[in-house]
């Protein structure tokens, strides 16, 4: 795909993000040994243990992107500055150990992961075979984060493509220094300030009506067609589609917020708000036993995700190079989001029994495994039978349903956020899921799963779908380029 030339973004004003990444973290891991150092009174003789005699456990590594600055530096040593109040004398020394320039602790390292935002710097994806590896914008194969706003916009009447486009380049290098973590903003909130980057993402998708706002109906892709209708579906159109798409994702509630409002304050009268949907997943490090994510049914969700590993994953679910039929040259390495808002009955559903909310999903709640055996991982067997000759797995249930033998092979990926928004009048929870699917065309990922689901899925009857948008979502920018440069000035 060929990248066309615009003005640079406005530079950041921060002299340490300016530096090269190798100095900027030579010198601030430099600051940070000598800190430790005054801060454990030994000037680094010895290593520092914790309460007990026992050595803290290692931490999980760090993404090499994800360098130490000022900001993450503060917030590390507020980590173990907390942490001193639970151990006692030995936080201190512990705390200092940390900032030696080692593996920071398993609470710093939630903060102070960084994701990349530009095409250069994205290493994620499969072998690349098809070109696309690392051109997709963040926030698709990224790991699920605690907190995500999604918000979509409408142009505001009288912006044309030429707005659109100096929008597009103020968001995408906006988003590039918060992701980064760079100290650049002017004026800021100061919402974030002692916190880390805390795999702050950031992604900007376009709705069918962006592209006749801005005269680009010639380049609307055909996979970007209006979804079908549902027979479950009671949708809000004031919640439903939008020209323009955000998708924020971080593990700190704070730096999502910052990001989200960053991005609101720079967008000017260019666009109006149309919908907002805020949701949560797992803080990591929250259970000692790491494994899919839980929804608010209690139920293990995505197993059966596409695999990055997985032979055929960047085919599924990222427009191949050079485009195809139904997606221009300008998607080449993009992918098409479905977002549903999809209300659970949870007061319904929290008066089965474990057995029967096991058998409506085909799995074992305790530990995801399906219910023809094995673990979580194990693959769905949909021939088993128990012992009175029945089938494991339920006509209706909906691993069976779902499950991609079932559908020609259509699959897609899923990365959703859970969401409550208080109380309905009648008292039950307003809450559900903020459903997030990627795919290299909807009518091969999402459509045939949802119509197989809307005929015959027992899990239906407990989940009201009420709002529903697809976007399509272009590959990563260039650094000193925008996210949609191709189609807006190609």
């Amino acid at each position: 795909m060929t990248e066309q030339n615009s003005a640079r973004p406005k530079p950041s004003k921060s002299k340490a993000a300016n530096r090269p990444p190798q100095q900027k973290n030579a010198r601030t891991a430099a600051a940070a040994g000598a800190t430790a150092k005054a801060a454990d009174g030994t000037g680094g003789a010895g290593k520092a243990k914790a309460a007990g005699g026992t050595a803290p456990a290692p931490a999980a590594s760090v993404p090499p992107q994800g360098g130490v600055t000022r900001r993450r530096l503060l917030g590390t040593a507020g980590a173990a500055g907390a942490a001193g109040l639970v151990v006692g004398g030995a936080g201190g020394a512990a705390g200092a150990e940390a900032l030696r320039g080692e593996a920071p602790t398993a609470l710093s390292t939630v903060g102070s992961t960084t994701v990349p935002f530009y095409r250069e710097d994205r290493t994620d994806g499969a072998d690349g075979t098809d070109g696309t590896e690392g051109l997709h914008q963040a926030g698709i194969t990224t790991p699920l984060q605690a907190r995500g706003h999604l918000l979509a916009f409408d142009l505001a009447p009288g912006a044309d493509r030429k707005a659109a486009a100096a929008l597009m380049r103020r968001w995408s290098a906006l988003a590039g220094q918060l992701m980064a973590d760079e100290e650049r903003l002017a004026n800021d909130t100061g919402i974030a300030l002692d916190a880390g980057p805390s795999s702050l993402t950031v992604t900007f998708g376009f709705g069918r009506g962006f592209f006749g706002r801005t005269g680009l109906t010639e380049r609307l892709p055909n996979a970007l067609a209006p979804l079908p209708d549902f027979s479950a579906d009671a949708l809000d159109a004031k919640r439903s589609n939008g020209d323009l798409w955000l998708q924020i994702g971080a593990d700190d509630a704070l730096v999502a917020f910052h990001a989200l409002r960053a991005l609101q304050r720079e967008a000017g009268d260019t666009v109006r708000l149309r919908w907002q949907m805020n949701g949560f997943n797992r803080t990591p490090g929250a259970t000692a036993h790491p494994m899919t994510s839980r929804n608010l049914m209690g139920q293990v969700d995505g197993t059966n995700n596409p695999k990055q590993r997985d032979a055929d994953f960047q085919k599924r679910i990222f427009v191949p190079k050079g485009g195809s039929t139904r997606s221009p040259q300008w998607m080449a390495g993009g992918s098409y989001a479905v977002v549903r808002r999809i209300r659970m009955l949870l007061d319904t559903w929290d008066n089965l029994s474990l057995d029967q909310q096991e058998r409506v999903i085909g799995r074992r709640k305790s530990d995801g495994s399906p219910l023809s055996g094995g673990t979580e991982t194990t693959p769905v067997d949909l021939a088993k039978l128990t012992k009175e000759g029945a089938l494991a797995i339920g006509g209706d249930a909906h691993v069976r349903v779902a499950a991609p033998e079932t559908n020609q092979g259509a699959a897609m990926l899923r990365r959703p956020f859970s969401y409550h928004d208080g109380f309905l009048d009648d008292g039950a929870p307003d809450a559900g899921l903020l459903f997030i699917a990627w795919q290299a065309d909807p009518m091969k990922g999402f459509v045939p799963v949802q119509r197989k689901l809307d005929r015959g899925d027992g899990l239906s009857r407990f989940l009201r779908h009420e709002a529903s948008a697809l976007f399509a979502v272009p590959p990563a920018a260039e650094r000193g380029s925008y996210v949609g440069q191709p189609l807006l000035e190609g």
